[in-house]
């Protein structure tokens, strides 16, 4: 007798909880997120559908396999995993649960997904991160970023909070953590310090693009 677990048919989608890295597309026309195990040589969107990370063609989640998304019930179960070191840079999303899940004691695996809130840390010298810049590490084609304060942004390349929200699209609401406390004006400053970063970075990959152009000459 086999046994089959319980059906759950919930009127309302479930609420859950996850770390991930934010990052940014190499052509800058797209951002998103990527796990911080398994999973996370997959980037997602705000709104996806999770794949089979071995490749194989089943539906996710499957009972006889990892794949799908995972996410915890807690909100502080969530924010303990950003105390571990490799996990200082992730930030804390806010996620529906959609499509078929299994529910765990701890949390669900499931197949897709809507990113509604993502809470970004302090930059690393401890201010409020206005902004997320790359972080020096990635995925193929794909740029991993941390959060930054206008200070620290420098000339890497970077997209404030409102930037990255706008970019990934789908209503996806993007807030910054507490650090240490600014004056108003110095605030205010940094956030347009970090949007001059996002117009230079912009700027730069128009550049790029049109020496690309130049290089192929009138008959590419």
């Amino acid at each position: 007798m086999r046994l089959r677990l319980p059906e759950e048919r919930p009127t309302e989608p479930p609420t859950g909880y996850k770390i991930a890295h934010p990052v940014l597309s190499q052509d800058g026309t797209r951002a998103g997120f990527t796990g911080v195990s398994l999973g996370g040589a997959l980037p997602y969107g705000v709104l996806d559908e999770a794949r089979c990370v071995y490749g194989r063609r089943h539906r996710a989640p499957h009972r006889r396999c990892d794949c799908g998304f995972h996410c915890v019930h807690d909100r502080a179960a969530a924010r303990a995993l950003l105390c571990t070191a490799e996990h200082r840079a992730a930030v804390l999303l806010e996620v529906s649960v959609l499509g078929a899940y299994i529910r765990f004691e701890h949390g669900f695996r499931y197949a897709r997904q809507r990113v509604l809130t993502a809470t970004v840390g302090p930059c690393a010298c401890g201010a409020t991160a206005v902004a997320l810049a790359d972080a020096a590490w990635g995925r193929p084609g794909w740029l991993a970023l941390a959060a930054a304060c206008a200070g620290c942004v420098r000339g890497r390349t970077s997209l404030s909070l409102a930037g990255f929200a706008r970019l990934a699209g789908e209503g996806l609401r993007v807030r910054a953590a507490d650090g240490m406390a600014l004056p108003p004006a110095e605030q205010g400053l940094r956030e347009l310090v970090a949007e001059a970063a996002l117009l230079q970075a912009r700027l730069d990959v128009f550049q790029s693009q049109l020496a690309r152009l130049d290089e192929r000459g009138p008959q590419g």
